[in-house]
């Protein structure tokens, strides 16, 4: 059976649209864990890492995320954090006084089953990087290791930015 000249590139059309289509759908599905601006870590969704900026000289920084929304039916904890940007991070829960939020330092955030807990600037708690080696900028990004009882270490790409309903006196704390 010989092809005739004009079936052959039309085959060859549909053989390269569909590889095209074909090598999409492969990039799309590449994880992207470690650079997403929201994970899913097993039964957990990071949703929005972010820090906000630092001042110069400063030697704490804040990192945030808007919540870890736990989907699954049993509860997980939040363990710890690391980043190369700190020398460590410590978890704080944050409470309202008298002249705004204050940070204590906590050994473990709770995750219960089918919550999110928000870790914001406004929020319930938040990662304090103790002993930065650089000043955060708008626009930085740089990496966060969370580490979960249940769901293991998973990396997220943290921006730095300042938040649109940021208080001056709680970025001071």
């Amino acid at each position: 059976m010989k092809l005739s000249e004009f079936t052959l590139a039309r085959w060859l059309t549909h053989l390269n649209i569909g590889l095209a289509l074909g090598l999409l759908l492969w990039l799309a599905s590449l994880s992207t864990v470690g650079y997403a601006h929201g994970v899913s870590a097993g039964d957990l969704q990071l949703d929005h890492p972010y820090a906000v900026p630092s001042a110069p000289g400063e030697p704490h920084g804040k990192a945030y995320l808007r919540g870890i929304k736990n989907a699954g039916a049993r509860p997980d904890r939040l363990l710890g954090a690391s980043t190369p940007l700190a020398a460590k991070v410590e978890l704080h829960s944050l409470k309202t006084d008298a002249d705004g939020l204050l940070g204590k330092q906590v050994e473990a955030i709770d995750l219960p089953a089918k919550t999110v807990t928000r870790l914001r600037h406004t929020g319930d708690y938040q990662l304090t990087l103790i002993d930065l080696k650089a000043t955060l900028k708008d626009g930085d990004r740089f990496t966060l290791t969370l580490n979960f009882e249940h769901a293991g270490s998973q990396t997220v790409q943290v921006w730095v930015q300042t938040p649109r309903d940021a208080a001056a006196s709680h970025l001071a704390h």
